[in-house]
């Protein structure tokens, strides 16, 4: 069964047995336990929803099929699939390796909560497959990698990177939210573990907050299931229903955000007030070539440097009508923002200017408009 295919029909397949209704959408089961008539035995292996839920187990298994993963695992949020996955991996003491340029909120919950447990970080520039290897201590445990990163855009090379880690018996980590599994499958490049957003592009739309865990590793699987029931951070049924919905529309989207964005990057590239765009479609970008070995698409997130000062890049998001001026992403609504003072406003200054992360960079989360009203917007906003 191919993507398109899987995205609409996989975890939703029509029950015929009898005294069901034969739904082709699955219903949202807001039943918080479930009755059975044996001790022993559970009534179609639910006991209460925290620990399962038939409308959850839908999506989990939707997911899996989209990574091409064994397990599917949903979450209340992206960062409680995050913290879920750190506390069932590592204990005090052990080491993780991850990408310097990536989420603001991932940053803060690893240097600002799991450091006070004993977890150690270090961050390097990741788009020198070497700098991952060189960071390698006798206590390293997990490599944590997003790509392309936010709000850079920079790529890790996925497939060497996890072979670095399979000689040192190293976990890697991939948070996919950016790409989604419609362009890029961590997975089948040998990644171990895939972590997504589903706020973002699997929900689509912008009215749902949740997190997934897809992996193949039954061991991984077992320890992390233990603890999504013992921590609990689980989606509502409601929710899980929301992001089925969006997944079916999931290829359609990401094609119209793919080829906005790349017309957008290319209108940027071309303007005497933008000084930089971060784009892995374009020729221009470092990593072009790594973008289309191991993505089959580019996205529809970039970002660029305006000309001038911060109170200009200000006063141009202060213009623009159509990008709405908020957080986030992927949702089928174009968005801007200005990392340094609204995603990444937890990183301190001097580290986000190490990173790249300058006060006049502006990250887009390009939306599935018509595309000559998006570039006539920010035509007029950067006139």
């Amino acid at each position: 069964m191919r993507f398109v295919t899987k995205a609409i029909h996989v975890g939703e397949e029509p029950d015929f047995r009898d005294g069901s209704s034969g739904d082709v959408v699955i219903p949202i089961h807001l039943s918080t336990t479930f009755a059975r008539k044996d001790v022993e035995e559970p009534t179609g292996g639910y006991e209460y929803s925290r620990t399962d839920n038939p409308t959850r187990h839908a999506l989990e298994k939707k997911l899996a099929a989209l990574e091409n993963a064994k397990f599917g695992l949903a979450f209340a949020s992206g960062l409680a699939a995050e913290a879920t996955l750190l506390l069932s991996l590592l204990k005090s003491g052990d080491h993780v390796i991850a990408c310097e340029d990536l989420y603001g909120g991932t940053r803060r919950l690893f240097n600002d909560v799991f450091q006070n447990f004993g977890l150690e970080f270090t961050w390097v520039d990741a788009t020198n497959t070497e700098n991952m290897e060189k960071a390698i201590k006798d206590n390293s445990k997990l490599f944590w990698m997003e790509t392309p990163t936010n709000p850079l855009m920079k790529l890790c090379d996925i497939g060497a990177i996890a072979k670095i880690a399979k000689k040192r018996n190293i976990v890697t980590a991939v948070d996919n939210t950016f790409m989604t599994p419609y362009f890029q499958k961590p997975l089948d490049l040998g990644a171990d573990v895939v972590v997504h957003s589903t706020t973002k592009y699997l929900g689509g739309h912008s009215d749902v907050v949740g997190g997934a865990i897809m992996l193949s590793n039954e061991r991984l699987y077992t320890k992390i299931k233990f603890n999504q029931n013992a921590i609990g951070a689980v989606p509502s049924p409601f929710d899980c229903y929301l992001v089925l919905r969006g997944i079916k529309t999931l290829s359609l989207r990401m094609e119209r955000h793919n080829d906005n964005a790349q017309r957008v990057a290319e209108f940027l590239a071309s303007h005497p007030k933008v000084k930089k765009v971060h784009y892995p479609g374009l020729p221009s970008h470092p990593q072009h070539e790594l973008a289309k070995k191991q993505m089959s698409g580019f996205g529809g997130m970039l970002s660029f440097e305006i000309k001038g000062t911060v109170e200009d890049a200000k006063g141009f998001l202060r213009r623009v009508k159509i990008f709405a001026l908020a957080e986030s992403l992927g949702g089928v609504e174009s968005l801007i923002g200005h990392p340094a003072s609204m995603t990444h406003a937890s990183v301190p200054e001097n580290e986000r200017k190490r990173i790249g992360i300058t006060d006049t960079l502006i990250r887009i989360s390009v939306g599935t408009e018509n595309i000559e009203d998006l570039l006539g917007d920010l035509e007029q906003a950067l006139a």
